[in-house]
């Protein structure tokens, strides 16, 4: 329950945080639950990459492009995931997740997340994913304009 909830409340606060170009860093502030704990009571390895999604949306909303996947029924797919797992996330404790796009080819977006706590990251991930329309890949070049950027590729 408190994922749905956190992803209500991504929604409902991202416009808060304000508009960002895809090649800013977004930041969203959260807390680990006593429901995302493994059996040594701290944050369960699976639930980081879970949260990490929630990156990915508030992503999707503060650069506007919630409104062009609908219209022209996109959805994102992720087709890697890696991660490292630094320092553990206890229960209760505030941490940053924090969401950049780290690049772009023809076929594929890449997304660095951090969970951070102060000035220590917890947790780092790179994922790779690309989005699918009604008509298969939707190329980079589209995906990045849509979200109001003018570089074909990130150099």
């Amino acid at each position: 329950m408190n994922l749905i909830l956190r992803l209500i409340w991504v929604i409902l606060t991202a416009k808060g945080r304000g508009r960002m170009d895809v090649l800013a860093e977004g930041r969203v502030t959260l807390r680990c639950w006593p429901n995302d704990l493994d059996t040594n009571l701290h944050m369960n390895n699976g639930r980081y990459l879970t949260i990490m999604d929630l990156g990915r949306l508030d992503l999707i909303l503060r650069t506007g492009l919630l409104p062009v996947m609908r219209s022209r029924k996109w959805y994102p797919v992720i087709a890697t995931a890696r991660i490292g797992f630094r320092r553990s996330i206890n229960v209760f404790e505030c941490f940053d997740l924090t969401t950049r796009v780290i690049g772009w080819d023809e076929k594929w977006l890449y997304i660095e997340h951090r969970m951070e706590r102060g000035d220590k990251v917890m947790a780092q991930a790179f994922v790779k994913g690309l989005f699918l329309g009604p008509d298969g890949k939707v190329p980079m070049t589209e995906l990045i304009a849509a979200a109001g950027h003018r570089a074909r590729h990130l150099k």
